[in-house]
């Protein structure tokens, strides 16, 4: 099953996203099959493989353990559907410094 999870950074700096998007398989692990990284002044990043540096690959936690504060007091989360996440996904441009992410500014 695939989940899509809206969780906001309550005290992010300015070169970290405040919202974060996950495209997350439930039935492998939890791992994130996509997520999106938006930022304070509006612009925000596409992340079609989160895990493609990593030398650990955790899985990402439920909106409840995140609520329960379990990864910290800063983090909030929510349920969202695949049209919202799918919506904000398109709405990315090409970027010229990454080739497994795009940026835009949301508007």
């Amino acid at each position: 099953m695939i989940e899509y999870i809206k969780l906001y950074w309550l005290d992010a700096s300015a070169d970290d996203p405040c919202i974060i998007l996950y495209e997350v398989n439930t039935d492998n692990d939890r791992l994130a099959m996509r997520s999106i990284d938006i930022f304070a002044d509006g612009t925000s990043t596409n992340i079609d493989d989160l895990y493609a540096t990593a030398i650990e690959i955790p899985p990402i936690p439920t909106v409840e353990e995140l609520n329960r504060h379990e990864w910290g007091e800063n983090f909030k989360a929510e349920l969202i559907d695949k049209d919202e996440f799918e919506a904000i996904w398109d709405k990315q441009l090409p970027c010229i410094y990454s080739r497994k992410s795009s940026t835009h500014h949301i508007s």
